[in-house]
């Protein structure tokens, strides 16, 4: 369901008072050209943030499943720092998710609400930074996270870019949930003394398991008719299937497709990049 009520709030300019009155944002900036960083706090959620560049606002949203963080798009899962790579001309901004072991940020686990709970963190960002419209790039689970803003705001998001996004394969349904229980739930167990491995698997059972088909986040009905324009940059390693790439960009009316493989030799990197410039470019809005 679109968010229409944060969407209303923004235009009315009645976000300042929200702001004043209920969720903090403590943030601190550098000088001109440096990166920001600051904490978004909404209730029992604190978001850990970066902010780098100036100009039209672009989300990143890093790899690594559910222990996506700022560090990690430096490091051996990112192709490429888009922080770095497109802070001359955008207002980039990257957090770490929710729960994310080795990340700052922390929330409860909404059992419920596994998939739109980060998104509503996203968006909750996005909304106290004073942001309404802007673009999305992300990596490996930014894939079904940016789906699901393109279900929640599409009002929102101007154009996205999918670089090596993660699926579900029909010969390995479990493969995210198997994985996040051996990896990701005992960890933040250990450090959390709120949580036990029964509401991680029932977490994850919602996250990977309740439909875990194609994209987990939206439906191919839904991809087929979405209206946004997206860059899909495909893989083709277990997290991320090139079949569930390709049948998204096929099936969405404005899809656009790297090349591949985009990010073997090392030397094509570059020109990936150039292309998602380009993507951006061609998107964005003329008075940005």
């Amino acid at each position: 369901m679109i968010d229409s009520i944060r969407r209303t709030m923004l235009t009315t300019g009645a976000v300042a008072t929200v702001m004043t009155a209920a969720p903090r944002v403590f943030a601190q900036r550098g000088g001109q050209g440096e990166a920001a960083m600051g904490m978004y706090q909404k209730g029992d959620v604190h978001v850990h943030f970066e902010e780098a560049g100036s100009g039209f606002p672009l989300l990143v949203i890093a790899g690594g499943g559910l222990n996506s963080t700022i560090a990690g798009l430096s490091g051996p899962l990112s192709p490429f720092n888009p922080m770095v790579e497109f802070k001359g001309e955008y207002r980039c901004i990257a957090a770490d998710l929710r729960n994310a072991n080795g990340g700052q940020s922390s929330g409860p686990l909404e059992i419920d609400r596994s998939w739109d709970s980060h998104t509503d963190d996203h968006l909750g960002l996005m909304d106290h930074l004073g942001i309404d419209k802007f673009m999305v790039l992300g990596f490996c689970i930014g894939g079904p996270f940016i789906w699901n803003l393109l279900k929640r705001a599409p009002d929102r998001i101007v154009a996205a870019v999918l670089a090596q996004p993660s699926g579900s394969r029909p010969e390995a349904r479990d493969f995210f949930y198997d994985g996040n229980m051996k990896n990701w739930g005992p960890e933040l167990v250990k450090r959390r003394s709120d949580l036990t491995m029964e509401t991680v698997d029932k977490f994850l059972t919602r996250m990977y398991r309740t439909d875990p088909d194609f994209v987990f986040t939206v439906s191919r009905d839904f991809v087929r008719h979405c209206p946004t324009p997206v860059l899909i940059l495909p893989d083709d390693v277990p997290a991320h299937p090139y079949a569930v790439a390709m049948e998204a960009a096929m099936l969405a009316p404005k899809a656009e497709v790297s090349m591949f493989p985009w990010k073997e030799p090392k030397e094509r990197i570059p020109l990936a990049v150039r292309q998602i410039h380009s993507f951006l470019k061609a998107h964005r809005p003329a008075s940005a």
